[in-house]
Order: C-alpha cells, then structure tokens, then sequence
C-alpha cells in the first residue's frame, strides 16, 4: 500500500527555517521530520511513499539521491580516480516517489496530480510537518472495518482537565476524568482513503480540507479514528524546538522503530 505524504507547502509559521528548505526538511535530531515520519509508516510495514512536493522540492530529491551519504560511511580515495567506498551501507527498504506537484498548487490539487501513481488502491494520506505514534495497522483495519471512502485520525488535543458535568440548574451533576471524546478533537492528519477520493477533488485551486472533505462528511463517507497517544505538530520554532529535546533526550514518543 502506497504512503501518500504532503510535502509542498511554504511553511510560512516557521519561516526561520523554512526560508532554507522545504518544511518536511526541517531537521529533529540530524534527521528531516519527514523521514521520522517515513520511519513510522515503515516501521507497520508501510514502505512505498509517493511525496507531493512544491516549494523548493529539488531540496527532497537531492537528500533522497544522497540518502546513503548520510546514514553510511563513506572513503573519498582521490589517489586512486576519485573513487567513493562506502562502508556499512546502511540503506531502508524504501521505494520513493518525488513528484513535483507546483509552488502554488493547494493540498487537494497535490493529491489530484499524483492519481495516476495510486491507481484503483486504498491509500495513506498524511502531512509532512507532524509526528505521533500512530498504529498505522490498526488505523488501516478501522478503516476497512467501516467500508467508507475515507477515515481521518482524530485526537483530542486541548481537553486536558478533570470533567464537570452541570444540571440545567446550575448544579454539579458529576465530576470525572477526562475521556477522549472532551474537548475539541482534530485532525491530525494519519488518514486512510479509497480512490474514488480522487472524484471530490476538481483542480488545482481546491483546498483538500474544504469542499472534498465536506463533500465526503455529507455523504456520510468519511468516519473518525481517535488516537489516543502522541502526536505533536511542527507549526513553529518553538515546537521544533520542543521535539528536538525529546529526541535528544531519548523520550521521543513516535520512535517506534528500533
């Protein structure tokens, strides 16, 4: 099953860094987050990406061409040709797709643009600038489960407090711990479609999170998955920042990958 991964946006909140590189190649702990992304989905056995890129995207394909320069060991031996040894290869089992979906194209025109790579599949569908511990196998069978067009990772994100539930007289009528379904629960972007998702999408100016998804809810084609681990978005220095010490520290909750 192919990994579809958004990756052509400007990064305009976390320009600090995105004025340089892509956003999805932005760096926590050496390593760009959209590989740690990568390194989940494969670590479920997912192991074929096709990355939707735009903004800067000869950067994604020059480190993807470069891959074993970073993970290996490498002899320059400039006495004999110009030779390039490299020692413990250490290479992923990945088959990568680049496609250079446009500067300006909107999320749901990078999708359009790479049906022909998908075919008649099921797919995954995620963004580049986002991490979490996502069961990607128990997300893909949820969604088989329910037999919809579309299934959308959900996950509470603000509710973080004990619950007061009040009578219409003002009263207390029960004090609980908080569950997953308080508070405001978004998308987090781990989704799972089918390819007639490819009907709801007209053209390059369509917002992937406006007239498709509504279309899809409508229609009652598109159900929740609520994850109840971590997840943290990369939208600004500060969570970037944020994420690089957890992974220094050894505490990253996403590396789920030995």
């Amino acid at each position: 099953m192919k990994v579809v991964l958004l990756a052509g946006g400007f990064g305009t909140r976390i320009s600090e860094e995105s004025q340089f590189k892509p956003k999805p190649m932005i760096e926590i702990g050496g390593m760009p987050i959209l590989w740690h992304i990568m390194k989940v989905y494969a670590h479920y056995g997912f192991n074929e990406f096709i990355i939707c890129a735009g903004y800067k995207q000869q950067v994604i394909k020059q480190w993807f061409s470069d891959y074993f320069l970073y993970t290996s060991d490498v002899t320059f031996d400039f006495t004999n040709g110009n030779e390039l040894i490299i020692h413990n290869k250490r290479a992923e089992p990945w088959k990568i797709t680049v496609v250079d979906t446009g500067l300006n194209t909107q999320t749901g025109g990078r999708v359009k643009k790479i049906k022909d790579y998908i075919g008649n599949e099921t797919f995954m569908l995620t963004y580049g600038d986002a991490v979490g511990d996502i069961d990607m196998k128990a997300l893909l069978a949820f969604h088989t489960q329910h037999g919809k067009i579309g299934t959308v990772s959900v996950y509470n994100f603000s509710q973080n407090k004990g619950v007061l539930d009040i009578c219409p007289d003002g009263t207390v009528g029960s004090f609980r711990e908080k569950s997953d379904l308080d508070g405001d629960l978004i998308n987090i972007g781990f989704m799972v479609f089918e390819p007639e998702l490819f009907d709801y999408i007209d053209g390059d100016d369509t917002v992937f999170e406006k007239e498709p998804m509504n279309r899809l809810v409508q229609q009652q084609q598109l159900v929740a998955h609520v994850h109840r681990g971590y997840w943290q978005c990369m939208d600004t220095l500060r969570e970037k920042q944020s994420l690089e010490k957890l992974w220094s520290c050894g505490e990253a909750p996403w590396k789920v990958w030995e």
